[in-house]
């Protein structure tokens, strides 16, 4: 069972909204009321973290595998994306892009310093999305190229072009019609990219990884593939890295892991430390396509988020962490790769970095529940594929605990 250690929890006041913390029955209550039910939600209120702990509203403590779905990448509340936002709160919170910050260029060049380019920042990824096919299409339109090639399994975002780039049709229903110009090749097949481009085709736009798609890793050659194909045509090659930036793979990025540069990158997720924040970097000759007036962001590049980028880096930098990537992914690895040997519903394991997928060959949804009923946080992904996207400062400790009950469920699932 859960741990109960935590702090006391406080009645809310009924006199003004509430900074307490209510049950977590009170707080689903207020959602039926006052929130749109769009998501599906555990029956549980969380109310603090610390690196990969989390607890909830009535004092149980849970290990996070899966913390802000990758978003805080160095778990909850890091002390120095603390520090840092604390300490920009006291000076500007919000400043239009009419105006320079000293933030916004400071973290630019620390990100672009360790890919290339120039950077566009916005809030979110799917945001990141919209501005680079906004912009690979700026870039096309003198040579009457407007369409896009994307991949089955791919997951883009959920605004109208990035849905549409989402070669998935469960999230095309109801939507109706989608934004023309996208089409889908098969993954990890260069010849059904080769026979989708034509004339008017301006950019291939893929994941280096596949995250919800299932933790798709490419096989050797094929982003290289892709990058020839895109050269040999005159075509820009985009990559979606909202989950594999920031040090997620072991590399900053994950391009990095093959070599094979983009003309221009997506970054959103865990590029602030869990605050709200997305980017787009493209070479400095693509980048000149988004002039004035041709794309914007009210509340993207502002000092709260800089601030918190910035600080972002230098933990991963101080605290060795892409090194920390190395070692406890290997970790993950010893464990998970006796578990296969063991239980016949293992079909695969796909881990690269702090992105671990292991494949069933039976449903492994339930194993969420079972491992939360035991303190221990994950996803499932793609019916199969259950998804981990650790802390990149997670301990050893915390990785023999989390694989542990995750073999635990595992096994019990195989005997039932």
């Amino acid at each position: 069972m859960p741990s109960t250690t935590a702090p006391s929890t406080a009645v809310p006041s009924t006199n003004s909204p509430s900074t307490a913390t209510s049950s977590s029955q009170a707080t689903i209550e207020t959602f039926k009321k006052y929130v749109i039910p769009n998501y599906n939600r555990y029956p549980v209120c969380l109310v603090r973290g610390e690196g990969s702990y989390v607890w909830d509203a009535e004092g149980r403590r849970y290990l996070d595998l899966f913390p802000g779905w990758g978003c805080n990448i160095l778990g909850y509340a890091p002390q120095r994306v603390v520090e840092a936002v604390q300490d920009q709160v006291t000076r500007l919170i919000h400043v239009p892009n009419t105006w320079y910050t000293h933030e916004q260029g400071a973290f630019a060049e620390a990100i672009c310093r360790r890919s290339f380019g120039q950077a566009f920042f916005c809030n979110s990824g799917a945001e990141a999305l919209e501005g680079a096919i906004k912009l690979a299409r700026l870039w096309g339109s003198s040579q009457g190229k407007y369409k896009i090639i994307t991949f089955d399994s791919s997951f883009h975002g959920r605004t109208y072009a990035a849905v549409t780039a989402t070669a998935q049709p469960k999230y095309h229903e109801g939507i109706g019609p989608l934004v023309p110009g996208f089409s889908y090749a098969r993954y990890g097949d260069l010849n059904s990219v080769r026979n989708l481009v034509d004339k008017e085709t301006c950019a291939i736009l893929i994941e280096p990884i596949q995250g919800e798609g299932g933790i798709n890793i490419p096989a050797d050659g094929f982003l290289a593939g892709l990058r020839k194909i895109a050269d040999d045509e005159g075509l820009l090659l985009v990559f979606d890295e909202v989950q594999t930036c920031m040090g997620r793979t072991g590399t900053w990025f994950g391009y990095q892991q093959w070599n094979v540069p983009p003309d221009i990158l997506t970054m959103a997720k865990g590029i602030a430390g869990g605050v709200a924040c997305g980017a787009v970097i493209a070479r400095t000759e693509i980048a000149a396509y988004l002039k004035p007036g041709k794309h914007a962001s009210t509340f993207g590049g502002n000092p709260l988020a800089m601030a918190a980028g910035l600080a972002t880096i230098e933990t991963i930098e101080k605290d060795h962490l892409l090194d920390n990537v190395a070692a406890m992914s290997g970790r993950f690895r010893e464990h998970f790769a006796r578990l296969k040997t063991e239980l016949p519903i293992i079909r695969d394991l796909r881990i690269r970095g702090m992105m671990i997928g292991i494949d069933l060959t039976i449903n492994g949804t339930p194993a969420v529940g079972k491992c939360m009923e035991r303190g221990v946080l994950i996803n499932c992904t793609h019916d199969t594929v259950i998804r981990l996207l650790p802390a990149l400062n997670i301990t050893p400790a915390q990785v023999d605990e989390g694989a542990a009950v995750i073999s635990q469920v595992l096994r019990e699932m195989t005997a039932g």
